[in-house]
């Protein structure tokens, strides 16, 4: 088993064992071969059930230029009769001194993060989101969030950024709802608010009807976070994606005594 090379820069201030929950388990990545498991779901999940064309997988691994740089979360589930534990869900994390060195964020690729300059010596990002479909529960989302929020809390960072992909296959109607939706009541500032390189003609969709929310958005408007503007268009992953952050300060309390005991 190849293990990762050590980040010197990067601190693992989180506990570093593992934490079980009834037949699952949530831990960072330290070896090659549970990040080659991550990427393999992640491929399953983007390339497989999204049908996304991006050019950055291979050998049924999807691969960007930022995983080298990032934190990996995993949940797997246990070793069984029936076969070896399997990654199940998982998460990255590009802290802010990470993000210095790679050269910018991820959701920088979709959108201009101009006026977020000044937050990004405390601004982390949360991406690659996935779940196998077996296990899409509250539960699964909810051991990935705790860890990662306590791992963020614990490096110092105070805001978290991310893309929240919603899929097409209506065209982008459902995505175009969903933004008409958010900015009524969860739109933030207006000196924090990013534009998306390729953006998403939501004015020319339909709007009539609710908004489908997708779970990851629902969850991160349940716990505090904020839309930064309008979505984008990722051609890649045949997708809208929704610029969120999380300010920590100002998620709510019972939140963070749930996941930070603070």
């Amino acid at each position: 088993m190849q293990q990762l090379a050590p980040r010197h820069a990067v601190p693992f201030a989180a506990p570093a064992d593992t934490k079980s929950s009834a037949e699952l388990k949530v831990a960072w990545v330290r070896h090659q071969d549970e990040l080659r498991a991550a990427q393999c779901l992640r491929h399953r999940v983007f390339h497989e059930e999204w049908s996304a064309h991006a050019s950055a997988h291979t050998d049924a691994l999807d691969v960007d230029r930022f995983d080298p740089y990032c934190e990996h979360l995993i949940v797997t589930t246990g070793e069984s009769a029936d076969g070896p534990a399997q990654v199940v869900g998982t998460y990255r994390v590009l802290l802010p001194d990470a993000a210095r060195r790679a050269g910018g964020y991820y959701t920088e690729t979709e959108f201009d993060l101009s006026s977020l300059r000044g937050l990004r010596p405390s601004m982390a990002e949360l991406g690659r989101s996935c779940i196998a479909a077996p296990w899409r529960t509250g539960g699964v989302i909810l051991m990935l969030w705790t860890h990662l929020v306590r791992f963020l809390h614990a490096n110092g960072v105070q805001q978290s950024i991310g893309c929240a992909s919603v899929p097409m296959p209506d065209g982008g109607a459902n995505a175009a709802r969903l933004w008409h939706e958010l900015r009524g009541e969860h739109l933030a500032p207006e000196h924090l608010r990013v534009n998306p390189r390729v953006a998403l003609p939501v004015d020319l969709l339909p709007a009539v009807g609710a908004a489908e929310w997708p779970p990851l958005v629902r969850g991160y408007i349940k716990i505090g976070a904020q839309v930064l503007g309008a979505p984008a268009w990722d051609s890649a992953f045949g997708c809208a994606d929704l610029p969120m952050m999380l300010d920590f300060n100002s998620m709510s309390a019972s939140y963070r005594k749930r996941f930070i005991g603070a």
